[in-house]
């Protein structure tokens, strides 16, 4: 996937704990640890949008499609 480049600026206590966490070989190097950082915070803000919504759901509906999924599920599979 192509890459931009982006510039971002950072207090110094955050820098220097990156800076430390990139000497201790936890990251190659600045760039890839805020990479992680960046991806790992939008798929937690997607996992909590998702739990936002299904908290919408009318539970009995709610059930009612996942025990028609499980059937579907349990259709699949073969007798023994």
């Amino acid at each position: 996937m192509p890459r931009a480049k982006v510039a971002i600026s950072l207090d110094e206590n955050t820098l220097n704990r990156l800076d430390r966490l990139v000497k201790a070989h936890q990251f190659p190097n600045r760039s890839q640890a805020i990479q992680e950082a960046v991806e790992e915070k939008i798929s937690r803000l997607d996992r909590s949008r998702l739990a936002r919504e299904c908290a919408k759901l009318d539970p009995a509906i709610e059930k009612a499609l996942a025990e028609e999924g499980l059937s579907d599920e349990l259709a699949k599979w073969p007798e023994y």
